[in-house]
């Protein structure tokens, strides 16, 4: 089968859509089928990393003056974000895959409906939405919500009769890695205390909520032996900022960019603390305990549902932290709780409902 996605990562949106995506594409591919992305050139898009793992890309132009924030209410923020009516970006993407014959097209962003899919439903041969609001129409044949708490009727009214909708964690979108190292990871949480924390805001973190923890954290009373991993992207705005804070702080602090081990750093670490992004389920299907924070309004039901699932503590990053801080039964309970909720083989059954629809 040839697949097509299509979906954006920016400072504003952040990384983690196109990020599952190319979680489900390597599976995909893994299968032997052909993958291809359609993305837009925003400001800290990851056409780099698109393209070094043998994907096939275009490019949508961005205007040369275009201000993502204008709108103050979320859903025509979440439009803005497109950075072109929508109108534009299907004849765009409409005028890039038309001749390609593919069997599915996959999108993955927050700012496209019905309305953008039934322009393109011609030129494919089934359409997938990947969603997380549940605040919109679609017209697709296949639906997926992996997060917490979310409900099969939360869709009803949103999907056409014949859409199959796959709810839930146990759809999550994770890299191979994570399923592999998971039996380790466990196995290491039985007896684990708190000596190494891996702290990771995402591929962007806008509003420097890295710096607040580690600021909160050096008034911790946690050992000066306490190792601290942090983890960024490269087109974070406040990396260099964090880079000279770390130089200043108690602990033996690292930070990395852009890594490509991530399953192994949750593996070596005792406690993460986060976003409630797609992160989340990475860090469940390892069993690692975790402090939340959220970053952005939809991550606001994912954090209570963990919360609720005794998987995570959410946390506010500025004041102090020590109260937060979890001892080693409180470690392995949480362990035991986050590992419940995933188990990073989503992607694979994702893939056998879109092989299913070619069967």
């Amino acid at each position: 089968m040839r697949i097509i996605f299509r979906t954006d990562a920016s400072l504003q949106i952040g990384t983690g859509h196109v990020m599952r995506c190319l979680a489900l594409a390597d599976e995909l591919a893994r299968q032997g089928h052909e993958c291809r992305f359609v993305s837009r050139e925003h400001s800290g898009h990851l056409s780099d990393l698109i393209l070094s793992k043998g994907y096939a890309l275009t490019l949508l132009p961005v205007p040369v003056k275009y201000d993502y924030d204008v709108v103050a209410d979320s859903s025509e923020r979440y439009a803005s974000w497109l950075g072109v009516p929508w109108q534009e970006d299907a004849k765009q993407t409409l005028d890039a895959i038309e001749a390609l014959n593919a069997d599915w097209l996959v999108i993955d962003h927050y700012a496209l409906d019905a309305e953008w899919e039934k322009t393109l439903a011609h030129a494919v041969g089934n359409i997938m939405v990947i969603d997380d609001l549940a605040n919109r129409a679609h017209a697709c044949a296949l639906l997926l919500d992996q997060n917490l708490g979310r409900a099969h009727e939360d869709y009803e009214a949103l999907l056409p009769g014949t859409c199959e909708s796959l709810i839930g964690p146990r759809f999550a979108l994770l890299r191979l890695e994570f399923s592999s190292l998971r039996q380790q990871s466990l196995a290491r949480r039985t007896t684990s205390e708190l000596k190494r924390i891996l702290l990771t805001l995402g591929g962007v973190d806008r509003d420097n909520v890295t710096g607040q923890i580690l600021t909160a954290l050096a008034s911790s009373q946690l050992p000066a032996s306490t190792k601290i991993d942090v983890v960024m992207g490269k087109t974070a705005p406040h990396l260099k900022v964090v880079q000279a804070q770390v130089a200043h702080l108690p602990f033996n602090v690292t930070v990395s960019v852009n890594v490509t081990d991530m399953a192994g750093r949750m593996c070596k670490a005792d406690l993460a603390i986060g976003a409630a992004g797609s992160t989340s389920w990475e860090r469940c299907c390892l069993g690692l305990p975790s402090l939340t924070v959220v970053v952005a309004e939809n991550q606001q039901k994912i954090a209570e549902a963990l919360s609720n699932a005794g998987a995570t503590k959410v946390v506010d990053p500025r004041p102090d932290l020590d109260s937060c801080l979890p001892d080693m039964e409180l470690l392995r309970t949480m362990s035991q709780n986050a590992a419940k909720i995933c188990d990073g083989l989503g992607a694979k059954r994702v893939c056998e409902r879109i092989g299913s629809f070619n069967a």
